[in-house]
Protein backbone atom coordinates (compact mmCIF):
# COMPACT_ATOMS: atom_id res chain seq x y z
CA UNK A 1 0.00 0.00 0.00
CA UNK A 2 0.90 3.47 -0.81
CA UNK A 3 0.00 7.37 0.13
CA UNK A 4 -1.31 8.74 -3.21
CA UNK A 5 -2.00 12.95 -2.73
CA UNK A 6 -4.41 14.44 -5.37
CA UNK A 7 -4.21 18.17 -5.27
CA UNK A 8 -6.79 18.69 -7.61
CA UNK A 9 -10.52 16.99 -8.53
CA UNK A 10 -10.18 14.34 -11.23
CA UNK A 11 -12.96 11.79 -11.79
CA UNK A 12 -14.26 9.30 -8.87
CA UNK A 13 -13.61 6.52 -11.23
CA UNK A 14 -9.90 7.40 -10.87
CA UNK A 15 -10.00 7.93 -7.14
CA UNK A 16 -11.81 4.65 -6.76
CA UNK A 17 -9.25 2.85 -9.13
CA UNK A 18 -6.43 4.08 -6.68
CA UNK A 19 -8.45 2.55 -3.93
CA UNK A 20 -9.71 -0.65 -4.61
CA UNK A 21 -5.93 -1.25 -5.70
CA UNK A 22 -5.17 -1.04 -1.72
CA UNK A 23 -3.36 2.64 -2.06
CA UNK A 24 -4.26 5.55 0.59
CA UNK A 25 -5.44 8.49 -1.19
CA UNK A 26 -5.73 11.94 0.34
CA UNK A 27 -7.29 14.29 -1.16
CA UNK A 28 -6.04 17.85 -0.80
CA UNK A 29 -7.64 20.57 -3.10
CA UNK A 30 -6.21 23.98 -3.48
CA UNK A 31 -2.90 23.78 -1.77
CA UNK A 32 -0.49 26.52 -1.48
CA UNK A 33 3.08 26.50 -3.15
CA UNK A 34 3.86 26.18 0.87
CA UNK A 35 1.44 23.90 2.07
CA UNK A 36 2.24 21.27 -0.88
CA UNK A 37 6.02 21.17 0.63
CA UNK A 38 4.47 19.67 3.43
CA UNK A 39 1.77 17.63 1.93
CA UNK A 40 3.70 16.08 -0.22
CA UNK A 41 6.46 14.48 2.64
CA UNK A 42 5.94 10.97 3.12
CA UNK A 43 3.86 10.24 -0.13
CA UNK A 44 4.67 8.39 -2.80
CA UNK A 45 2.45 9.18 -5.72
CA UNK A 46 0.97 12.73 -6.41
CA UNK A 47 -1.93 13.34 -8.63
CA UNK A 48 -2.09 16.38 -10.43
CA UNK A 49 -4.48 18.48 -13.23
CA UNK A 50 -3.12 21.53 -14.33
CA UNK A 51 -3.08 24.63 -11.95
CA UNK A 52 -0.80 22.39 -9.30
CA UNK A 53 2.99 23.50 -9.76
CA UNK A 54 5.19 20.29 -9.35
CA UNK A 55 8.55 22.08 -9.17
CA UNK A 56 12.16 21.05 -8.37
CA UNK A 57 11.48 22.43 -4.75
CA UNK A 58 8.27 20.21 -4.51
CA UNK A 59 10.19 16.96 -5.83
CA UNK A 60 13.09 17.80 -3.34
CA UNK A 61 10.41 17.97 -0.53
CA UNK A 62 9.16 14.33 -1.87
CA UNK A 63 11.34 12.21 -0.64
CA UNK A 64 9.74 9.22 -0.97
CA UNK A 65 8.14 10.32 -4.42
CA UNK A 66 8.05 7.09 -6.97
CA UNK A 67 5.57 8.62 -9.84
CA UNK A 68 3.99 12.10 -10.21
CA UNK A 69 0.51 11.78 -12.23
CA UNK A 70 -0.78 14.38 -14.69
CA UNK A 71 -4.65 13.47 -15.34
CA UNK A 72 -4.24 15.60 -18.27
CA UNK A 73 -2.04 16.14 -21.37
CA UNK A 74 0.14 19.30 -20.88
CA UNK A 75 3.55 19.07 -18.36
CA UNK A 76 3.84 22.53 -18.20
CA UNK A 77 3.13 22.47 -15.11
CA UNK A 78 5.80 19.83 -13.66
CA UNK A 79 9.89 20.19 -13.61
CA UNK A 80 9.93 16.63 -15.46
CA UNK A 81 13.99 17.00 -15.44
CA UNK A 82 13.72 17.17 -11.99
CA UNK A 83 11.72 14.29 -11.62
CA UNK A 84 13.86 12.34 -13.76
CA UNK A 85 17.01 13.14 -12.20
CA UNK A 86 15.56 12.49 -9.03
CA UNK A 87 14.47 8.69 -10.27
CA UNK A 88 10.72 9.87 -10.22
CA UNK A 89 8.57 8.55 -12.98
CA UNK A 90 5.88 11.11 -14.70
CA UNK A 91 2.85 10.20 -16.41
CA UNK A 92 0.23 11.89 -17.90
CA UNK A 93 -3.01 10.62 -19.88
CA UNK A 94 -1.91 11.49 -23.45
CA UNK A 95 -5.00 10.32 -25.40
CA UNK A 96 -8.05 11.11 -22.67
CA UNK A 97 -8.79 14.35 -24.22
CA UNK A 98 -7.51 13.87 -27.84
CA UNK A 99 -11.58 13.34 -29.57
CA UNK A 100 -12.66 16.44 -27.21
CA UNK A 101 -9.89 18.87 -28.06
CA UNK A 102 -10.47 18.05 -31.88
CA UNK A 103 -14.25 18.44 -31.49
CA UNK A 104 -13.71 21.79 -30.05
CA UNK A 105 -11.03 22.74 -33.16
CA UNK A 106 -13.96 22.15 -34.91
CA UNK A 107 -16.19 24.22 -33.27
CA UNK A 108 -14.19 26.95 -33.34
CA UNK A 109 -13.60 26.87 -36.57
CA UNK A 110 -17.44 26.85 -37.88
CA UNK A 111 -17.86 29.38 -35.06
CA UNK A 112 -15.20 31.69 -36.98
CA UNK A 113 -16.11 30.84 -40.13
CA UNK A 114 -19.97 31.69 -39.33
CA UNK A 115 -19.52 34.26 -36.83
CA UNK A 116 -21.57 32.26 -34.42
CA UNK A 117 -20.59 34.02 -30.98
CA UNK A 118 -20.55 37.42 -32.79
CA UNK A 119 -23.90 37.17 -34.16
CA UNK A 120 -25.41 35.64 -30.73
CA UNK A 121 -24.17 38.50 -28.72
CA UNK A 122 -25.74 40.74 -31.11
CA UNK A 123 -28.94 39.19 -30.82
CA UNK A 124 -29.38 39.04 -27.16
CA UNK A 125 -28.68 42.42 -26.80
CA UNK A 126 -31.00 43.34 -29.04
CA UNK A 127 -29.69 44.03 -31.94
CA UNK A 128 -30.91 42.30 -35.62
CA UNK A 129 -27.43 42.01 -37.79
CA UNK A 130 -27.90 39.77 -40.70
CA UNK A 131 -25.60 41.36 -43.44
CA UNK A 132 -23.02 42.04 -41.05
CA UNK A 133 -22.33 38.57 -39.56
CA UNK A 134 -22.35 36.67 -43.08
CA UNK A 135 -20.02 34.16 -43.04
CA UNK A 136 -18.60 31.68 -45.72
CA UNK A 137 -18.61 28.07 -46.49
CA UNK A 138 -16.13 25.38 -45.32
CA UNK A 139 -17.09 23.59 -48.69
CA UNK A 140 -13.58 23.99 -51.18
CA UNK A 141 -11.64 25.69 -48.66
CA UNK A 142 -7.95 24.51 -47.99
CA UNK A 143 -7.58 23.56 -44.07
CA UNK A 144 -4.06 23.26 -42.95
CA UNK A 145 -3.15 21.57 -39.93
CA UNK A 146 0.11 22.22 -37.98
CA UNK A 147 0.47 18.65 -36.52
CA UNK A 148 -0.50 15.60 -37.66
CA UNK A 149 -0.89 13.89 -34.47
CA UNK A 150 -3.52 12.15 -32.55
CA UNK A 151 -5.41 15.29 -32.32
CA UNK A 152 -4.42 16.74 -35.64
CA UNK A 153 -5.33 13.12 -37.29
CA UNK A 154 -8.82 13.25 -36.12
CA UNK A 155 -9.33 17.24 -37.00
CA UNK A 156 -8.58 15.92 -40.83
CA UNK A 157 -10.97 13.17 -40.22
CA UNK A 158 -13.71 15.60 -39.84
CA UNK A 159 -12.56 18.46 -42.17
CA UNK A 160 -12.66 15.99 -45.02
CA UNK A 161 -16.13 15.28 -44.20
CA UNK A 162 -16.94 19.29 -44.90
CA UNK A 163 -15.24 18.88 -48.36
CA UNK A 164 -12.50 20.89 -47.17
CA UNK A 165 -8.97 20.32 -48.76
CA UNK A 166 -6.33 19.20 -46.56
CA UNK A 167 -2.67 20.27 -45.87
CA UNK A 168 -0.37 19.63 -43.38
CA UNK A 169 3.26 20.72 -42.04
CA UNK A 170 4.37 17.45 -39.87
CA UNK A 171 8.20 16.79 -40.12
CA UNK A 172 7.69 13.47 -38.23
CA UNK A 173 5.11 12.05 -40.83
CA UNK A 174 5.91 10.42 -43.61
CA UNK A 175 4.17 11.33 -47.15
CA UNK A 176 2.46 8.01 -47.47
CA UNK A 177 1.14 8.20 -44.12
CA UNK A 178 -0.37 11.67 -45.13
CA UNK A 179 -1.70 10.24 -48.35
CA UNK A 180 -3.53 7.67 -46.71
CA UNK A 181 -5.17 10.33 -44.48
CA UNK A 182 -6.24 12.51 -47.14
CA UNK A 183 -3.67 14.96 -46.26
CA UNK A 184 -1.04 16.85 -48.89
CA UNK A 185 2.57 17.34 -46.98
CA UNK A 186 3.58 21.16 -46.81
CA UNK A 187 6.65 23.21 -45.50
CA UNK A 188 5.46 25.58 -42.81
CA UNK A 189 5.30 28.50 -45.02
CA UNK A 190 3.54 26.72 -47.66
CA UNK A 191 0.80 25.56 -45.47
CA UNK A 192 0.57 29.42 -44.36
CA UNK A 193 0.95 30.73 -48.12
CA UNK A 194 -1.88 28.08 -49.36
CA UNK A 195 -4.55 27.64 -46.88
CA UNK A 196 -8.25 29.45 -45.80
CA UNK A 197 -7.87 28.04 -42.24
CA UNK A 198 -4.98 26.62 -40.52
CA UNK A 199 -5.60 24.89 -36.93
CA UNK A 200 -2.24 24.39 -34.95
CA UNK A 201 -2.27 20.41 -32.82
CA UNK A 202 1.86 20.58 -31.74
CA UNK A 203 3.19 20.39 -28.35
CA UNK A 204 4.51 23.35 -26.51
CA UNK A 205 8.91 22.99 -26.91
CA UNK A 206 11.54 25.62 -27.04
CA UNK A 207 10.86 24.77 -30.90
CA UNK A 208 7.44 25.63 -30.83
CA UNK A 209 7.44 28.89 -28.86
CA UNK A 210 6.44 31.60 -31.52
CA UNK A 211 6.05 29.49 -34.10
CA UNK A 212 3.14 31.57 -36.07
CA UNK A 213 4.99 34.76 -35.21
CA UNK A 214 5.13 38.14 -37.63
CA UNK A 215 7.99 36.61 -39.62
CA UNK A 216 5.22 33.35 -40.94
CA UNK A 217 2.22 35.83 -40.72
CA UNK A 218 3.77 38.22 -42.83
CA UNK A 219 4.01 35.43 -45.65
CA UNK A 220 0.21 34.05 -45.38
CA UNK A 221 -2.54 33.94 -47.46
CA UNK A 222 -4.50 37.30 -47.34
CA UNK A 223 -7.55 36.72 -44.90
CA UNK A 224 -5.97 33.37 -43.32
CA UNK A 225 -7.79 32.35 -39.83
CA UNK A 226 -6.57 30.95 -37.27
CA UNK A 227 -7.77 28.28 -35.12
CA UNK A 228 -5.12 27.18 -32.01
CA UNK A 229 -6.13 24.60 -29.46
CA UNK A 230 -2.90 23.30 -28.71
CA UNK A 231 -0.89 25.75 -26.14
CA UNK A 232 -0.26 29.31 -25.11
CA UNK A 233 2.48 31.21 -26.83
CA UNK A 234 2.54 28.92 -29.98
CA UNK A 235 0.98 31.60 -31.79
CA UNK A 236 2.22 35.26 -30.90
CA UNK A 237 -0.31 37.00 -30.32
CA UNK A 238 0.42 40.60 -30.32
CA UNK A 239 2.13 39.25 -34.10
CA UNK A 240 -1.29 37.91 -34.80
CA UNK A 241 -3.45 41.35 -32.93
CA UNK A 242 -0.87 43.32 -35.79
CA UNK A 243 -2.04 41.23 -38.69
CA UNK A 244 -5.53 40.83 -38.03
CA UNK A 245 -5.24 45.00 -37.37
CA UNK A 246 -3.71 45.42 -41.09
CA UNK A 247 -5.62 42.67 -42.80
CA UNK A 248 -3.21 40.45 -43.55
CA UNK A 249 -5.41 37.86 -41.32
CA UNK A 250 -8.89 37.90 -41.65
CA UNK A 251 -10.00 36.25 -38.10
CA UNK A 252 -8.77 33.55 -35.23
CA UNK A 253 -10.51 30.92 -32.72
CA UNK A 254 -8.18 30.69 -30.05
CA UNK A 255 -8.41 28.33 -26.82
CA UNK A 256 -5.40 29.04 -25.65
CA UNK A 257 -3.24 31.64 -24.57
CA UNK A 258 0.16 32.53 -23.25
CA UNK A 259 -0.89 33.59 -19.61
CA UNK A 260 -4.22 32.05 -18.70
CA UNK A 261 -6.48 33.81 -17.60
CA UNK A 262 -4.96 36.19 -20.35
CA UNK A 263 -6.08 39.61 -18.79
CA UNK A 264 -6.89 42.51 -21.17
CA UNK A 265 -5.73 40.81 -24.54
CA UNK A 266 -5.41 42.75 -27.65
CA UNK A 267 -7.12 40.07 -29.30
CA UNK A 268 -10.25 40.82 -27.28
CA UNK A 269 -10.59 43.99 -29.03
CA UNK A 270 -11.46 42.62 -32.84
CA UNK A 271 -14.60 41.72 -34.01
CA UNK A 272 -12.49 38.99 -36.14
CA UNK A 273 -11.79 36.57 -33.29
CA UNK A 274 -13.34 34.22 -31.29
CA UNK A 275 -12.12 32.65 -27.76
CA UNK A 276 -13.05 30.19 -25.20
CA UNK A 277 -11.39 29.62 -21.52
CA UNK A 278 -9.18 26.57 -22.62
CA UNK A 279 -12.48 24.62 -22.42
CA UNK A 280 -10.78 21.43 -25.35
CA UNK A 281 -10.78 19.39 -22.96
CA UNK A 282 -13.60 20.05 -20.87
CA UNK A 283 -16.28 17.75 -21.58
CA UNK A 284 -17.50 15.33 -19.26
CA UNK A 285 -16.04 11.94 -21.00
CA UNK A 286 -12.40 13.44 -21.26
CA UNK A 287 -12.18 14.40 -17.80
CA UNK A 288 -13.78 10.77 -16.98
CA UNK A 289 -11.24 9.19 -19.04
CA UNK A 290 -8.27 11.11 -18.15
CA UNK A 291 -8.88 10.55 -14.25
CA UNK A 292 -9.10 6.75 -15.02
CA UNK A 293 -6.30 6.94 -17.11
CA UNK A 294 -3.55 8.87 -14.83
CA UNK A 295 -5.09 6.59 -11.85
CA UNK A 296 -4.11 2.88 -13.79
CA UNK A 297 -0.71 4.58 -14.77
CA UNK A 298 0.23 5.12 -11.25
CA UNK A 299 -1.03 2.13 -9.88
CA UNK A 300 1.79 0.16 -12.41
CA UNK A 301 4.13 2.72 -11.35
CA UNK A 302 3.90 2.27 -7.71
CA UNK A 303 3.74 -2.01 -8.56
CA UNK A 304 6.96 -1.53 -10.31
CA UNK A 305 5.45 -2.57 -13.65
CA UNK A 306 5.45 -1.33 -17.28
CA UNK A 307 3.66 1.63 -17.63
CA UNK A 308 3.30 2.67 -21.60
CA UNK A 309 2.66 6.53 -20.85
CA UNK A 310 5.60 7.17 -18.78
CA UNK A 311 6.95 10.43 -19.96
CA UNK A 312 10.48 10.12 -18.86
CA UNK A 313 11.28 7.31 -20.68
CA UNK A 314 10.82 6.13 -23.59
CA UNK A 315 7.86 3.36 -22.52
CA UNK A 316 5.00 4.31 -25.12
CA UNK A 317 7.54 3.27 -28.20
CA UNK A 318 7.93 -0.29 -26.69
CA UNK A 319 6.37 -2.46 -29.70
CA UNK A 320 4.60 -5.22 -29.15
CA UNK A 321 7.28 -7.85 -30.02
CA UNK A 322 9.49 -6.38 -27.27
CA UNK A 323 7.08 -5.83 -24.46
CA UNK A 324 6.69 -9.64 -23.68
CA UNK A 325 10.18 -9.42 -23.04
CA UNK A 326 10.05 -7.22 -20.08
CA UNK A 327 9.73 -9.44 -17.46
CA UNK A 328 12.39 -11.93 -18.75
CA UNK A 329 14.99 -9.11 -18.89
CA UNK A 330 14.06 -8.24 -15.26
CA UNK A 331 14.62 -11.95 -14.05
CA UNK A 332 17.98 -11.99 -15.75
CA UNK A 333 18.76 -8.98 -13.90
CA UNK A 334 18.40 -10.52 -10.53
CA UNK A 335 19.69 -13.74 -11.77
CA UNK A 336 22.46 -12.08 -12.80
CA UNK A 337 23.24 -9.77 -9.39
CA UNK A 338 22.62 -13.28 -7.42
CA UNK A 339 25.57 -14.55 -9.32
CA UNK A 340 28.14 -12.06 -8.56
CA UNK A 341 29.13 -11.40 -4.97
CA UNK A 342 29.47 -7.14 -5.59
CA UNK A 343 28.22 -5.33 -8.98
CA UNK A 344 30.08 -5.92 -11.58
CA UNK A 345 32.23 -3.18 -13.83
CA UNK A 346 30.55 -4.64 -17.14
CA UNK A 347 27.54 -5.50 -18.75
CA UNK A 348 26.70 -6.56 -21.93
CA UNK A 349 23.09 -6.90 -22.94
CA UNK A 350 22.82 -8.56 -26.29
CA UNK A 351 19.38 -9.20 -28.27
CA UNK A 352 19.74 -12.05 -30.64
CA UNK A 353 17.25 -12.33 -33.20
CA UNK A 354 13.91 -11.22 -34.09
CA UNK A 355 14.17 -8.68 -30.90
CA UNK A 356 17.35 -7.28 -32.46
CA UNK A 357 15.06 -5.53 -35.32
CA UNK A 358 13.22 -3.77 -32.61
CA UNK A 359 14.45 -0.87 -30.46
CA UNK A 360 15.40 -2.51 -26.98
CA UNK A 361 16.12 0.34 -25.13
CA UNK A 362 13.55 -1.06 -22.38
CA UNK A 363 14.68 -4.23 -21.82
CA UNK A 364 17.72 -2.84 -20.66
CA UNK A 365 16.08 -0.81 -18.57
CA UNK A 366 14.02 -3.51 -16.84
CA UNK A 367 17.46 -5.66 -16.75
CA UNK A 368 19.18 -3.10 -14.77
CA UNK A 369 15.83 -2.41 -12.35
CA UNK A 370 16.44 -6.24 -11.47
CA UNK A 371 19.50 -6.37 -10.82
CA UNK A 372 19.64 -3.20 -8.75
CA UNK A 373 17.01 -4.42 -6.92
CA UNK A 374 18.35 -7.28 -6.37
CA UNK A 375 21.64 -5.96 -5.17
CA UNK A 376 20.66 -2.69 -3.19
CA UNK A 377 18.13 -1.30 -0.83
CA UNK A 378 17.29 2.29 -3.02
CA UNK A 379 13.74 2.31 -4.43
CA UNK A 380 14.95 1.51 -8.39
CA UNK A 381 12.67 2.64 -11.10
CA UNK A 382 12.53 2.30 -14.84
CA UNK A 383 13.68 6.04 -14.71
CA UNK A 384 16.56 6.21 -12.45
CA UNK A 385 18.00 2.64 -13.34
CA UNK A 386 20.64 4.00 -16.19
CA UNK A 387 21.68 6.75 -13.57
CA UNK A 388 22.45 3.94 -10.54
CA UNK A 389 24.34 2.57 -13.20
CA UNK A 390 26.31 5.83 -13.91
CA UNK A 391 26.89 6.04 -9.93
CA UNK A 392 27.92 3.22 -9.13
CA UNK A 393 30.33 3.05 -12.32
CA UNK A 394 28.90 0.09 -14.13
CA UNK A 395 29.65 0.29 -17.41
CA UNK A 396 26.23 -0.81 -19.93
CA UNK A 397 26.90 -2.15 -23.45
CA UNK A 398 24.24 -3.28 -25.46
CA UNK A 399 24.47 -5.17 -28.57
CA UNK A 400 22.21 -7.10 -31.23
CA UNK A 401 22.77 -9.58 -33.59
CA UNK A 402 19.90 -10.29 -36.35
CA UNK A 403 20.71 -14.50 -36.07
CA UNK A 404 20.20 -16.46 -33.52
CA UNK A 405 20.97 -20.14 -33.79
CA UNK A 406 18.42 -22.26 -31.44
CA UNK A 407 15.82 -19.30 -30.59
CA UNK A 408 13.87 -17.12 -32.57
CA UNK A 409 14.76 -14.43 -29.68
CA UNK A 410 17.34 -14.77 -27.04
CA UNK A 411 18.49 -11.95 -24.48
CA UNK A 412 21.59 -12.73 -22.93
CA UNK A 413 23.13 -10.55 -19.91
CA UNK A 414 27.29 -10.95 -19.78
CA UNK A 415 29.74 -9.78 -17.47
CA UNK A 416 33.52 -10.47 -17.84
CA UNK A 417 33.07 -13.44 -15.65
CA UNK A 418 28.95 -14.88 -15.84
CA UNK A 419 26.62 -14.99 -18.25
CA UNK A 420 22.86 -16.05 -18.25
CA UNK A 421 20.46 -15.87 -21.20
CA UNK A 422 16.96 -16.48 -21.55
CA UNK A 423 13.86 -16.77 -24.05
CA UNK A 424 10.46 -16.98 -24.09
CA UNK A 425 8.84 -20.09 -25.02
CA UNK A 426 5.24 -21.16 -26.90
CA UNK A 427 3.23 -19.18 -28.68
CA UNK A 428 -0.25 -17.57 -27.86
CA UNK A 429 -0.93 -14.49 -25.78
CA UNK A 430 1.00 -15.63 -22.58
CA UNK A 431 4.53 -17.13 -23.48
CA UNK A 432 6.50 -18.35 -20.66
CA UNK A 433 9.86 -17.39 -20.22
CA UNK A 434 12.87 -19.68 -19.73
CA UNK A 435 16.52 -19.33 -18.74
CA UNK A 436 18.86 -21.41 -21.78
CA UNK A 437 22.47 -20.55 -20.89
CA UNK A 438 24.10 -19.95 -17.59
CA UNK A 439 27.79 -19.32 -18.24
CA UNK A 440 28.03 -20.96 -21.55
CA UNK A 441 26.39 -24.10 -19.97
CA UNK A 442 22.86 -24.75 -22.20
CA UNK A 443 20.05 -25.86 -20.49
CA UNK A 444 16.54 -24.66 -20.09
CA UNK A 445 14.44 -23.89 -16.93
CA UNK A 446 11.60 -22.09 -16.38
CA UNK A 447 12.92 -19.15 -13.59
CA UNK A 448 11.86 -19.63 -10.10
CA UNK A 449 11.39 -17.81 -7.12
CA UNK A 450 13.79 -19.84 -4.99
CA UNK A 451 17.02 -21.40 -7.25
CA UNK A 452 20.31 -22.53 -6.62
CA UNK A 453 22.78 -22.74 -9.19
CA UNK A 454 25.92 -25.60 -8.87
CA UNK A 455 29.23 -25.70 -10.74
CA UNK A 456 30.74 -29.43 -10.57
CA UNK A 457 32.51 -32.11 -12.06
CA UNK A 458 31.14 -33.48 -14.66
CA UNK A 459 31.22 -37.22 -13.62
CA UNK A 460 28.79 -39.56 -11.95
CA UNK A 461 26.92 -39.38 -8.73
CA UNK A 462 27.08 -35.32 -8.64
CA UNK A 463 23.43 -35.02 -8.43
CA UNK A 464 22.48 -37.39 -6.23
CA UNK A 465 25.26 -35.21 -3.95
CA UNK A 466 23.24 -32.63 -4.39
CA UNK A 467 20.12 -34.01 -4.08
CA UNK A 468 20.71 -35.86 -0.75
CA UNK A 469 21.99 -33.03 1.30
CA UNK A 470 19.06 -30.76 0.00
CA UNK A 471 16.39 -34.18 1.03
CA UNK A 472 18.41 -34.44 4.25
CA UNK A 473 17.41 -30.46 4.89
CA UNK A 474 13.50 -31.19 4.10
CA UNK A 475 14.04 -29.09 0.86
CA UNK A 476 12.40 -30.18 -2.23
CA UNK A 477 13.22 -29.69 -5.94
CA UNK A 478 10.47 -28.52 -8.04
CA UNK A 479 12.65 -28.62 -11.37
CA UNK A 480 16.16 -29.00 -12.45
CA UNK A 481 18.63 -29.23 -15.71
CA UNK A 482 21.85 -29.69 -16.19
CA UNK A 483 24.40 -28.44 -19.24
CA UNK A 484 27.48 -30.08 -19.30
CA UNK A 485 30.59 -27.49 -20.34
CA UNK A 486 31.85 -27.07 -24.29
CA UNK A 487 34.88 -29.35 -23.17
CA UNK A 488 32.85 -32.00 -21.44
CA UNK A 489 34.58 -31.92 -18.17
CA UNK A 490 32.27 -29.75 -16.11
CA UNK A 491 28.76 -29.12 -15.52
CA UNK A 492 26.34 -27.02 -14.57
CA UNK A 493 22.61 -27.64 -12.29
CA UNK A 494 20.13 -25.19 -11.72
CA UNK A 495 17.52 -26.47 -8.87
CA UNK A 496 14.13 -24.84 -8.45
CA UNK A 497 13.85 -25.54 -4.69
CA UNK A 498 10.21 -25.68 -2.75
CA UNK A 499 12.09 -22.39 -0.15
CA UNK A 500 14.96 -20.71 -0.03
CA UNK A 501 18.73 -23.01 0.57
CA UNK A 502 19.99 -21.94 3.66
CA UNK A 503 23.27 -20.53 4.15
CA UNK A 504 24.69 -23.86 5.83
CA UNK A 505 23.24 -26.59 3.51
CA UNK A 506 25.05 -24.15 0.59
CA UNK A 507 28.45 -24.11 2.71
CA UNK A 508 28.39 -27.96 3.16
CA UNK A 509 27.92 -28.12 -0.95
CA UNK A 510 30.76 -25.48 -1.85
CA UNK A 511 33.59 -27.77 0.75
CA UNK A 512 32.05 -31.15 -1.11
CA UNK A 513 34.58 -33.18 -3.45
CA UNK A 514 33.82 -32.24 -7.39
CA UNK A 515 31.72 -29.42 -6.31
CA UNK A 516 33.95 -25.72 -7.87
CA UNK A 517 31.02 -23.29 -6.91
CA UNK A 518 27.28 -22.57 -5.49
CA UNK A 519 25.23 -19.64 -6.07
CA UNK A 520 21.82 -18.96 -3.96
CA UNK A 521 19.19 -17.42 -7.13
CA UNK A 522 16.18 -15.16 -5.54
CA UNK A 523 13.73 -14.18 -7.80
Amino acid sequence: MARVLVTERIAQRGLDCLTDAGHDVDVREGLRDDELLGAVKDVQALVVRSATNVSAAVLAAGTDLVVVGRAGVGLDNVDVAAATERGVMVVNAPTSNILSVAEHAMALLLAQARNIPQAHAALVAGRWERSRWEGIELYGKVLGIVGLGRAGSLVAQRALGFGMRLLAFDPYVTPERARAMGVELRSLEEVFAEADFVTIHTPKTPETIGLVGRELLAKAKPGIRIVNTARGRIVDEEALAEAIEAGIVGGAALDVFAHEPPGDSPLFASDSVVVTPHLGASTEEAQDKAGVSVAEQVCLALAGDFVPFAVNIAASDVSEAVRPFMGIAAQLGRFFACMHRGLPDRLVIECRGELAGHSTGILTLAALKGLFAASSEEQVTYVNARQLAAERGLSVEETSAATSPFYKSLLTLRSDCHAVAGTLAGAGARPEPRVVMVDDHTLEIPPAEHMLLVHNDDRPGMIGVVGMALGIAGISISSMAVGPSADGHTALMVLSTSEPVPADIVEQMRDGEGIFGVHVVSL
